[in-house]
């Protein structure tokens, strides 16, 4: 009878390890089924680039909008249809795009491997060729999501990120998927490459009570820039816009962060972010190194794996 027992039990633990191991993402998971992943992903990306220099901060603004909804599971990519309510109603989706590009990997990859990579997992791989073609860091990507059959708006309203927030308020949002303010200065670095509209800062830009944590003479760049229209288009970052660098983090020493959600991570006196905004501005290594780093964390948050969701074949519709 204990022989039996131990049996049952080895076998109980077995299954559990098998079950254990289904749930684990890791960087080898399509070298069977999809060896050339990587490099049809960053082929499209780079020709996306060729007409569109925000190609990549769009891309990678997906993934984060989709990670910060119930986990990366690709749902934010989800429109309107039967059993689903899509996350773009939302306002913090409101003027998000990306969608075509992501199309477009989803085609090359079916004609390549049909039915074998997912849509979460795209963003995840188009985040990190996104970043690398335009100067920044590599991270080993982990993979093996599998897409969600729903969506969730009301998260999408709770639970993004706003332009708008103070450091305690994006504190508490990324604490709320388990990133701490590290992960937050680190992935707010992304606003190195990319725009905003004018509608997401022109607040700031009153000349009789204009923002104090805002360089006057970069106040009045911006105030020209947006004279035309509240949708026009603004650089993140001034210096170099198109690159990923750590510029972003020396521009917010210079009181030159458009965004109130970027400038607050170094203008909050006694924020813990404050210190971590230095040590990047002064290390570019440092702030690539941690970026890669922030960038798994975010990417591990409540993934759907092995039998768990779908692999959609179209990433806008459920199967």
């Amino acid at each position: 009878m204990a022989s039996f027992f131990k049996v049952v039990s080895f076998l109980l633990f077995v299954g559990l390890m098998v079950e254990a191991s289904k749930a684990q993402l890791c960087p080898t998971f399509y070298d069977d089924s999809c060896p050339d992943v990587s490099n049809i992903v960053r082929s499209v990306v780079q020709q996306a680039l060729e007409t569109d220099d925000r190609a990549g901060a769009r891309l990678i603004r997906l993934h984060f909008h989709d990670c910060f909804v119930d986990g990366c599971d690709g749902s934010v990519l989800l429109v309107n249809q039967t059993g689903v309510v899509s996350e773009l109603g939302a306002p913090g989706n409101a003027n998000i795009t990306g969608f075509n590009i992501v199309d477009d990997i989803k085609a090359a990859l079916e004609e390549a491997c049909p039915g074998v990579v997912s849509c979460a997992d795209i963003l995840a791989i188009a985040s990190v060729e996104a970043v690398s073609l335009a100067g920044g860091p590599c991270w080993e990507v982990q993979l093996g999501r599998r897409d969600s059959r729903t969506a969730n708006l009301q998260g999408a309203i709770d639970g993004l990120p706003s332009p708008f927030e103070n450091v305690t308020e994006l504190e508490r949002k990324f604490g709320r998927v388990g990133l701490d303010s590290t992960d937050l200065v680190a992935l707010s670095g992304a606003h190195t490459f990319g725009g905003s509209r004018c509608r997401f800062f022109d607040g700031r830009l009153n000349v009789s009570n204009p923002d104090a944590t805002l360089d006057t003479t970069y106040a009045q760049q911006l105030r020209e820039a947006c004279s035309g229209s509240r949708d026009t288009f603004v650089n993140l970052d001034p210096t170099t816009p198109d690159d990923f660098d750590n510029n972003y983090y020396t521009n917010l020493q210079s009181n030159s962060g458009l965004l109130t959600s970027d400038q607050v991570l170094f203008s909050t006196p006694g924020a813990d972010t404050v210190d971590t905004v230095n040590i990047f501005a002064g290390s570019q290594q440092q702030f690539f190194d941690s970026f890669g780093q922030s960038m798994i964390n975010m990417g591990n948050i409540s993934p759907l794996t092995g039998d768990q969701g779908e692999i959609r074949s179209n990433c806008r519709r459920l199967n």
